[in-house]
């Protein structure tokens, strides 16, 4: 045996290894073990331990750090190592997410952990790593920081003001991002309607609330240079990037591992600082690195979406014909913009989609994005369709009031005719294919709305107000470059699958598009078994693994069935082909004349079967000498699949929501809630319905119970699950669901997104019901969420605050 090594002579420094160096035992021959400060070998030895991040944050919303103290914390029981901002910069590269194509928007550099300055309460600061989160969260508490509290930029509506202070010295201002999307003429057009009406909308500040807060677990093995991750995320290859870059690692040493996630709906698709000091923590240890976020951190670190306040007019002529629109839009992204999709991608979204499922003339509609020393904002479930459509639909609804015209009317002679298509809206969005009276039409039929009429009629007699609302929809799917890789952003448009037979006649699916909860391995299966003629049951599918599956975007925008499932598709039949290919030489018959069906090669015409693809697969795979010399010898295809013809793949559809408001209490009772929608041909029936009742419940909260409060000075104030409110089973209307469907050409699938259209069209539908509930009193609200007590303010029950 040779004699013991140091651990220098290891290559590894005693920092590295200290006392709590020994973990759970796993056995493996030649493994090291520390014995007395010392390195020897052993057969039997535990492997380093798995270590834990836990994070000092900021209590403050701005504030300079005039100096860290971690002497005590370091010496700590259990702890490894503690790193501030400077540690981490030295290995961590600092990120601005701006996109060139939104033109002029700018942000600072952003890091692991700050340098100088905490920017939102809640910023991680500090980082220490133990071998317990309880070993890390004591030593936490005797990190001592020196803090300096700057003035916080907490409201939005004077972060533009020349008194208010700039958050970035090096911006300039507290601007990130304004557009315009003008048409010309709107003033004029204006000037001469019949009828202006206006309003101003608020979008209530909230957050994702997943199941499953974000995690990671980070690791880098110094013998390969490979960093592992494995991380809670919607987008593997993006990470992988992203890892890479701001690592200084070669993308081919950089491994991102995602297994079933618990939820996303965006809040897991973005670089988050802490993540970033994770990983960057295994590298300079070498040693696996574990965060998971707990419920506090999640409210104060995920990100915050929909903090907008919208000024919007809409004119019409006598007849009700929609003249124009002319929107005004203000949002808060907190201190940075988010890497690397941005921050101002919402406030684009609102002036490409107000309006949207109308045929109009004039437009008008800027965004302004500004800093806030808040948590940061990004994309969300929908992002930017429940801004728009509550905007849109409030104002149809207003406009209908002021002309005497039921709101399905107004509609119904404003709406895009169903073959007017393709066509383009005024903000410049181009549209395939839509179906917007079919869809009105299928949900009239549903909801019967003379019949509540007359039911609220009868009610309002009595005392009890009951209001129904209506909102149609358009939404964004199947994106295409045109939403990040022309800004030069490293987010994939497109997605591959491969698909392979194994000699028992079984079939794997390697798919770029990952699982987050919505069914979306089910559907790759069931596509693939269709494409190449197998049982259901004998499909696997593989996802989240940037090591085997092919590169792609991974699932965000509804993408994944419309996207991957088309890869999948055209790999699945190319492999079709080529069983049948194989089959014929080894039949000698001609390929025309065979198929492929549940397992067996198959007689095209008759159905009677010639061959088990297990039969097909042993020849192939273990008697290849018995196969013709042209016949192929391998059963894999990959193929990828991008959108070209369109931007996106838009669908529709449209809402209503039937409630009862008590107008002694503000409380809001829903009683049922419709939805049809159109996302082209439908994979899983079931799936989609579910994603759209999903989907509506979530639109539901952000209406009548979800809100980020913050004070004056920047504290957010709810920041545990009994003070910021979701919506419970208990509470949620029965969700009827219908559809229409419109295949999109631009696949052999013919799939569009579902995922988004219930949480886009639920705000504004339950709104316009409030608001009919509410007309005999002449209230209106148009700021959500929608709270007993703003629904008393509006009733003049109740002082405003």
């Amino acid at each position: 045996m040779s004699a013991p090594r140091t651990p220098e002579s290891l290559g590894l420094s005693r920092a590295d290894l200290p006392n709590s160096y020994i973990g759970r035992s796993v056995p493996r021959p030649t493994a090291r073990k520390l014995v007395e400060g010392r390195a020897t070998y052993t057969d039997d030895v535990s492997l380093p331990r798995m270590l834990h991040a836990v994070f000092v944050r900021s209590p403050h919303a701005h504030a300079r750090i005039a100096s860290i103290d971690v002497a005590r914390a370091a010496a700590a029981p259990g702890v490894v190592r503690v790193f501030t901002g400077a540690d981490l910069a030295k290995v961590c590269d600092p990120w601005v997410a701006t996109l060139a194509h939104l033109k002029g928007m700018k942000s600072a550099p952003q890091y692991a952990l700050p340098l100088e300055r905490a920017t939102w309460q809640g910023e991680a600061v500090v980082a220490i790593v133990a071998d317990t989160v309880a070993h890390g969260e004591d030593a936490a508490a005797l990190v001592e920081i020196d803090w300096a509290p700057l003035p916080a930029l907490a409201d939005i509506e004077t972060a533009l003001s020349p008194e208010t202070p700039v958050l970035h010295a090096e911006l300039g201002d507290n601007l990130v991002f304004t557009r315009t999307a003008d048409t010309g003429g709107v003033d004029e057009a204006f000037a001469n309607a019949a009828h202006v009406v206006e309003a101003t909308f608020v979008s209530g500040r909230h957050t994702g609330v997943t199941l499953e807060p974000r995690s990671i677990l980070a690791d880098f093995n110094r013998a390969e240079g490979m960093l592992t991750v494995w991380h809670s995320t919607q987008a593997p290859h993006m990470m992988q990037g992203v890892f890479a870059k701001q690592l200084r690692l070669p993308e081919s040493d950089v491994r991102v591992i995602t297994r079933d996630v618990g939820g996303s709906f965006g809040v897991k698709v973005h670089v988050y600082p802490d993540e970033m000091a994770v990983a960057a923590m295994a590298r300079v240890l070498g040693r696996p690195v574990k965060f998971v976020a707990d419920r506090f951190e999640s409210f104060v670190s995920d990100i915050h979406a929909r903090d907008h306040r919208i000024k919007g007019r809409i004119a019409v002529d006598a007849d009700g014909r929609i003249l124009g629109f002319d929107i005004d839009d203000l949002t808060g992204i907190g201190p940075y913009s988010v890497y690397p999709r941005t921050s101002a991608i919402e406030g684009n979204q609102v002036v490409n989609l107000c309006g949207g499922p109308y045929d109009f003339k004039h437009y008008r509609c800027t965004t302004t994005v500004v800093l806030q020393n808040k948590t940061p904002t990004c994309q969300y479930r929908a992002v930017g369709h429940p801004i728009a459509t509550a905007v849109t639909e409030g104002l149809v609804d207003l406009a209908a009031e002021r002309l005497g015209l039921d709101p399905i009317e107004l509609r119904r002679r404003n709406l895009i005719r169903d073959d007017a298509y393709p066509f383009t809206s005024p903000p410049g969005m181009r549209f395939e294919g839509l179906s917007h009276h079919a869809a009105l039409d299928k949900l009239v039929a549903m909801v019967e709305p003379e019949k509540l009429r007359a039911e609220q009629a009868a009610l309002r007699a009595r005392g009890v107000y009951r209001g129904l609302g209506f909102a149609s929809f358009i939404e964004l799917t199947n994106p295409s470059p045109f939403m990040y890789g022309i800004g030069g952003a490293r987010i994939s448009a497109q997605d591959g699958c491969t698909v392979r037979m194994d000699p028992d006649g079984s079939v794997v699916a390697m798919s770029g598009v990952t699982e987050q909860g919505q069914g979306t391995e089910a559907i790759l299966a069931q596509i693939v078994a269709h494409g190449v003629g197998v049982p259901v049951e004998r499909v696997k599918i593989v996802t989240g693994d940037t090591r085997v599956t092919p590169y792609g975007g991974g699932t965000w925008a509804c993408r994944g069935a419309g996207i991957g499932g088309e890869a999948a598709l055209q790999s699945a039949v190319a492999l079709r082909e080529q069983l049948i290919s194989v089959a014929a030489a080894i039949l000698q018959a001609a390929p025309e004349t065979l198929d492929v069906a549940m397992g067996e090669i198959v007689d095209r015409a008759s159905g009677s079967s010639r061959m088990p693809l297990a039969e097909l697969g042993r020849l192939v795979y273990f008697r290849g000498d018995t196969l013709p010399k042209d016949a192929p010898r391998e059963f894999v295809q990959t193929r990828h699949f991008i959108t070209k013809d369109y931007p996106f793949a838009f669908t529709n559809g449209v809402q209503a929501s039937w409630l009862e408001v008590d107008v002694e209490t503000g409380l809001v009772r829903l009683l049922k809630h419709w939805v049809v929608e159109d996302c082209g041909r439908i994979v899983n029936p079931k799936l989609v319905d579910e994603q759209v009742r999903g989907g509506v419940v979530q639109g539901i909260g952000g209406a009548l119970y979800e809100q980020c409060v913050y004070d004056a000075e920047g504290q957010l104030r709810t920041t545990t699950m009994a003070d910021y409110l979701v919506p419970l089973a208990a509470d949620m209307p029965d969700i009827a669901v219908g559809h229409v469907e419109t295949p999109t050409r631009e696949s052999l699938l013919g799939a569009k997104g579902a995922g988004e259209a219930g949480t886009a069209g639920a705000p504004a539908a339950v709104m316009n019901a409030i608001n009919d509930a509410l007309r005999p009193f002449g209230a209106k609200l148009f700021a959500q969420p929608f709270t007993p007590e703003r629904i008393l303010t509006a009733l003049g029950r109740v002082a405003p605050r």
